[in-house]
């Protein structure tokens, strides 16, 4: 029974921070129709970022971890004004080699002022530990849990109660017809990589705080994870990111535990597999239905 719980409380806290990533997917996605396979390095460039805070400028933890949000923020507009914003109209082979290109960019960047030695990811706080069915839960488990649930509910309320939201919602659903109404779907584009990006910051901080240890490549694997997660929950769907990046967390926790850690990643794709050849659109995707 301990373990189950241990690896209960275990997946969805690695299932949060896979839900975090999802949600900067999503976003982008959702607006711009666009994916950003350079997400994932994004989350490594905030990790550093939160380093070279604490190592070398001596700052709070709290204080390093808003300093690299801003950071990741403004990487992920540079990102879309330099990259993306051009390729707008172009194919989405091209979207891809460039979102490849600028991943691969990103990484070297690190590896040529950081090396290729992993560093250790500061402590952000003692958050204590709970009792949970007879096992000791460390604090920030919990809090990463908490704080993805939040930025969920958040970014929910942020989309359909807002003006900028619903200016999001507009471009989403019709580019042209957003444009001829006012909005500027440059700005809003722009806006929507800086919350994806400002997300990916905060997930950066929780998953130095789960794994201690950062390098150049550290956001490869949690980058396919999450947009995996993404496409399990339907990608575009707020709700779905999170859904898909907690039952992801969980199966991959779980198969590490009672199957074998040398399958887990096989199993979670190919999870994935037969939840799309069953619903394409994923668990909580729209089904959009194309007129002739």
């Amino acid at each position: 029974m301990n373990v189950f719980v241990r690896t209960f409380i275990g997946g969805l806290n690695l299932g949060a921070i896979y839900a975090l990533i999802a949600l900067g997917y999503s976003m982008v996605y959702g607006i711009a129709k666009m994916l950003n396979f350079a997400h994932g390095d994004v989350i490594m460039i905030g990790a550093y970022a939160g380093i070279v805070c604490v190592s070398s400028l001596g700052l709070p933890p709290l204080l390093a971890i808003f300093l690299s949000c801003i950071i990741c923020a403004i990487l992920g507009m540079l990102i879309e004004t330099l990259a993306y914003k051009p390729l707008r109209k172009a194919s989405s082979l091209a979207v891809l080699i460039t979102a490849i290109g600028v991943s691969y960019l990103l990484q070297n960047i690190a590896l040529l002022f950081f090396g290729s030695q992993q560093k250790a990811y500061p402590s952000i706080g003692d958050f204590g530990s709970i009792q949970i069915a007879g096992v000791k839960v460390d604090g920030i488990s919990i809090l990463t849990i908490v704080v993805t649930a939040v930025i969920m509910i958040a970014l929910t309320l942020f989309v359909n109660k807002t003006k900028i939201g619903k200016a999001m919602k507009a471009t989403s659903e019709d580019r042209g017809a957003a444009e001829l109404m006012g909005i500027s779907s440059d700005k809003t584009i722009l806006l929507t990589f800086a919350i994806g990006s400002f997300l990916a910051a905060i997930a950066s901080a929780f998953y130095g705080a789960t794994f201690i240890y950062v390098k150049p490549t550290t956001g490869s694997m949690p980058g396919i994870k999450a947009f995996t997660a993404a496409v399990f929950g339907g990608i575009g769907s707020l709700p779905g990111a999170m859904l898909g990046g907690l039952l992801i967390g969980m199966i991959e926790q779980f198969s590490q535990v009672y199957i074998s850690t040398l399958w887990s990643d096989a199993i979670t794709f190919a999870v994935l597999i037969i939840v799309l050849l069953v619903k394409p659109s994923g668990l909580l995707g729209k089904t959009v239905v194309e007129k002739v």
